[in-house]
């Protein structure tokens, strides 16, 4: 189960990672619907690791950033 939430983990900050590299390339636009979606599921994978390891900074941090993708996913419809 650890392998599991551990590569769950590595997902998602390759996906928050790689939104990250994407945007600051001016390939992926901050205000995209991409942009919020793929951070959101980052985080939430990461929140799901945080949350296994009992990371509670790391949990906390990850909590807010997928409630502000949130917003920025929901704000459009």
């Amino acid at each position: 189960m650890e392998l599991l939430i551990t590569i769950i983990g590595i997902a998602g900050a390759l996906i928050i990672l790689l939104v990250f590299g994407l945007n600051e390339f001016n390939k992926l636009s901050n205000n995209s619907l991409t942009y919020d979606i793929l951070n959101f599921a980052g985080s939430g994978l990461l929140i799901m690791n945080a949350a296994y390891f009992h990371s509670w900074p790391f949990l906390i941090l990850n909590i807010v950033w997928l409630l502000v993708s949130l917003r920025g996913v929901l704000k459009r419809f």
